[in-house]
């Protein structure tokens, strides 16, 4: 698998773990003492750094530092508004579109270089 793309696929695989990690304590665990709900949470957190350690990895050589960060944002932000509606079942708003149209701008300006504009 090209790079590029195995980047992206751990990065997502990666993020999924991470959401849960820092989220999902809230809806299961409201009711333990917050020591348990962080040791579950690192326990969740150890397999999101086992695919976003070498996802980086990889992904630093086709990208530079700044375009894996914004990667992993836009990532994060893919990731997170569907956890959010379906799984926290917080209301979808319209913030998460002008949130979602900000990185797009992000996304534009960091890469750019490699769009040839």
């Amino acid at each position: 698998m090209h790079a590029t793309w195995l980047t992206i696929a751990l990065l997502a695989l990666s993020n999924v773990f991470m959401t849960f990690a820092w989220y999902a304590h809230l809806k299961e665990l409201g009711s333990k003492p917050w020591i348990v709900a962080a040791l579950v949470s690192w326990a969740i957190a150890f397999f999101e750094y086992m695919l976003q350690v070498p996802a980086n990895r990889i992904g630093y050589t086709v990208f530079s530092i700044a375009q894996l960060k914004i990667l992993q944002e836009v990532i994060t932000l893919v990731v997170f508004v569907p956890f959010a509606v379906f799984y926290l079942r917080e209301p979808l708003k319209l913030d998460f579109l002008w949130a979602g149209l900000c990185m797009v701008g992000a996304v534009y300006f960091m890469f750019r270089d490699k769009l040839g504009t």
